[in-house]
């Protein structure tokens, strides 16, 4: 089942089916999956972020050859941080390349959804608290990241406005073992595996995050990115895919001048 969010005008979400139809929810996916009996078509409507998460918790080094690729150890435990909310863009949307950037990059990721929330959740009992995964795309500015990381900090480097797109879709029937996942930039395959490279899986991740922190419905946990990760500049088009999924797509733009802020998608 694909579960999309879109704008009709007002924000609804519903059930995507194979021939562009989209089934309307009766309410929010986290509470029922129940339809109302409305139906539109996918191409007369605007898709959004599938969902806005409360909080984001972020993975990284967390892809064997990723980790291989950057020359350096396998985490000891999951290198873990957090991005906000306001990060988050849906299909279509732009990122935006900061005033401050220097060198931007593109990090394709699965992005796991809770459905419902919960503490100290075990492996075993992990996928019981999953809605689904859609396509993530952890933009990073390097230069920044790097200058915290040497601090022991990482915060403002992934969390610009626009730097979490999110979408199209979150897909609630795969195998979180077996997803694959590929990035495209201007067409050019830059990224392509699958989580079977994961160094702490999924269900870890659950379990490992929940121990400390109660995960809410609606939180999303950027597993991180494979390697091949790379920069973007200005008029570059990032696509991220995941088969079941579809095609996460969003152009890169300049900041514009006087540009102050924007509303979660």
């Amino acid at each position: 089942m694909r579960i999309v969010r879109y704008a009709d005008p007002d924000i609804r979400h519903g059930i995507l089916e194979r021939d562009g139809t989209i089934r309307q929810l009766a309410g929010s996916p986290f509470e029922s999956l129940a339809p109302n009996g409305k139906v539109v078509r996918l191409a007369d409507v605007r898709l959004l972020a599938p969902v806005v998460p409360r909080n984001i918790y972020g993975a990284g080094l967390n892809y064997v050859n990723h980790a291989r690729e950057m020359n350096l150890p396998l985490p000891a435990v999951p290198m873990l941080f957090m991005k906000p909310a306001s990060a988050v863009i849906g299909p279509d949307a732009p990122i935006v390349y900061p005033r401050e950037g220097e060198n931007v990059h593109f990090e394709a990721e699965v992005a796991v959804v809770i459905g419902k929330g919960g503490r100290r959740i075990s492996e075993a009992k992990a996928r019981e608290h999953i809605l689904g995964y859609t396509c993530g795309n952890d933009v990073s500015e390097r230069t920044i990241q790097a200058a915290e990381m040497k601090q022991g900090c990482l915060v403002i480097g992934k969390a610009f406005d626009s730097f979490n797109p999110l979408g199209p879709a979150i897909e609630t029937d795969l195998d979180p073992a077996d997803i694959e996942i590929i990035a495209r930039v201007n067409g050019v395959e830059r990224q392509h595996s699958n989580t079977s490279d994961l160094v702490y899986s999924v269900a870890r991740l659950v379990s490992h995050i929940s121990s400390a922190i109660t995960l809410l419905p609606g939180d999303v946990i950027m597993t991180g990115t494979p390697s091949g990760v790379g920069p973007v500049k200005p008029g570059d088009v990032v696509e991220i895919e995941i088969p079941q999924v579809g095609i996460l797509r969003n152009p890169v733009v300049a900041e514009a001048a006087g540009q102050t802020g924007r509303s979660v998608a």
